[in-house]
């Protein structure tokens, strides 16, 4: 009996103590999207960001907020006076997660890795990249001879993240570049060795302490990310220890909920995360723009940000964000006017059938905006259905013309801090069938676009956004609602977490407990 009461005194002391502080060195961070595969080069959205920043390594990286790039990989770089050609010089003794070298022959085969996959990030590079044009002349150098001068190529360097080349190819089968292994395993010489891997539950990293960049006194020696659909589990994980982070885009009545927990600290960071509902403009009656401009007109954006989200985001009237260049200052946008919906409407000469929007499960913003869209629109006369699934599922169905979804509110969140991320990717036909769910085809737009991007002119640069802006906004090709601030929900015992709007948050080599 005295043993059974003393296991009992035992057991609800463990349970009364602070469960942060079982976590000896482990970090474990919730997340609302799935971890379906790991291969670096296969994935490029914030929702599996994690999985790419912690377990793989790029030439440069990006840090802090606002942004800036630093070298990673490599320690210098050079680019041709006519910025076709680019040369990289590698930092010496850099190991992959089995011990051997990364070398310049690792960087080629990653790049002609993306380029034969034609996945991820892939769709930055396909229109400026040859495959077998980018050259190791030394172990060390690498040198990419680009098609055309390219003013956002360095910017997007990041994104070629490095695989051991030996390794992968070890492990391909029937010629398919390894994606079927890489989907489960990692190769890299990334912060982060992979320890366990379910694709329906998530991952957990251990720290690679042979790491090229060091560490500090008390890193993680452990991080699992995990994926929790449930907005208020996640919050209640939170509140409870059974996890120390969580995504830093809850819905604000969450944060605030939060914000009264002495265990819960919330880091507040302006983001540039566009939300915006992306609008298939390549069929019919969408591929008008009087039904695009109604359906406009018909979403109550003060509404929606003031009365939802209880004023914690900023209107953002057109496709860049606000505290970016390349976005007018003095863009108005649309209002909500149901009037001039109708008159809209009335100017639609095909026949008008029921639409479909495709609406995030598990992000509630995703799906209220969906609703809210749905209610108006009938009062107009046009009949709304909404179709929740898994960002997954719905990332699959944007990328296929004909199965995509007539409307989808989501967030275009940051991957490089320029323009093109947002105006250019979503609008521009050189990038259709990758980052251009919009399907839209416009010949003046995309020479904006275009000459935007053979430039390194700034002002120049600028102004031709700017246009583009306006021209994507006055004729509804998306329905462009707010800019995010990001609000991270940590444990109270955590500390360096370094925000940078790519990534949001999830790169956790810097950080550890108190």
């Amino acid at each position: 009996m005295k043993r059974t009461v003393i296991g009992l005194i035992a057991a609800l002391a463990a349970a009364a103590a602070p469960a942060v502080a079982l976590a000896q060195g482990k970090y474990v961070h919730a997340n609302n999207s799935g971890y379906d595969n790991l291969d670096p080069h296969a994935i490029y959205d914030v929702g599996r960001a994690a999985s790419r920043i912690n377990f793989y390594d790029g030439l440069y990286r990006w840090v802090d907020n606002p942004p800036k790039l630093i070298p990673w990989l490599a320690e210098s770089h050079t680019a041709s006076a006519d910025g076709k050609t680019w040369t990289f010089k590698l930092k010496q003794g850099v190991k992959f997660h089995d011990g051997s070298e990364m070398t310049a022959d690792d960087v080629v085969y990653s790049i002609e890795r993306m380029l034969a996959t034609k996945k991820g990030a892939s769709s930055l590079f396909i229109p400026i990249i040859d495959p077998g044009s980018t050259k190791a002349p030394d172990k060390y150098t690498v040198v990419f001879n680009l098609k055309e001068a390219s003013a956002i190529f360095m910017s997007t360097v990041p994104e070629i993240l490095i695989v051991n080349a030996k390794l992968v190819k070890a492990n391909e089968k029937d010629g398919d570049w390894g994606q079927a292994w890489l989907a489960k395993n990692v190769a890299s010489t990334g912060s982060y060795k992979l320890k366990r891997y379910d694709p329906a539950i998530g991952f957990v990293g251990e720290r690679f302490k042979e790491h090229f960049a060091g560490w500090g006194p008390k890193a993680f020696d452990e991080i699992e990310f995990r994926t929790v659909l449930e907005t208020n589990t996640r919050v209640q994980g939170l509140i409870k220890g059974d996890f120390q982070g969580t995504d830093g885009y809850l819905p604000y009545d969450q944060i605030l909920r939060l914000k009264q927990e002495k265990n819960v600290q919330i880091l507040e960071q302006e983001s540039m995360r566009v939300f915006y509902f992306s609008v298939h403009n390549g069929r019919p009656p969408l591929n008008d723009v009087h039904f695009r401009r109604a359906l406009a007109y018909a979403f109550d954006y003060d509404g929606f940000i003031n009365d939802i989200l209880k004023g914690a985001v900023a209107r953002n009237p057109g496709p860049n964000p606000n505290n970016l260049w390349g976005a007018p200052k003095d863009l108005k946008g649309f209002a909500f006017d149901l009037e001039k919906a109708k008159a809209e409407l009335a100017q639609v000469k095909e026949p008008i059938r029921p639409i479909t929007i495709g609406a995030l499960a598990g992000f509630s913003e995703s799906e209220q905006s969906a609703t809210l869209l749905q209610n108006a629109a009938k009062k107009v006369g046009i009949e709304i259905k909404i179709e929740s699934a898994p960002w997954q599922v719905i990332q699959s169905r944007m990328q296929d013309r004909e199965k995509n979804y007539d409307l989808v509110p989501l967030w275009k969140s940051t991957y490089y801090v320029d323009p093109n991320n947002w105006v250019g990717e979503l609008y521009g036909s050189r990038y259709l069938n990758t980052r251009n769910y919009s399907y839209n085809n416009d010949p003046e737009l995309d020479k904006w676009i275009n000459d935007a991007l053979a430039t390194n002119d700034q002002a120049k640069r600028q102004e031709l956004y700017e246009k583009a802006a306006r021209k994507v906004t006055d004729e509804a090709m998306g329905i462009f609602v707010y800019n995010t601030k990001w609000y991270g929900p940590y444990a109270a015992n955590v500390v360096g977490i370094r925000f940078c709007p790519i990534g949001s948050g999830q790169d956790m080599r810097w950080a550890s407990f108190k």
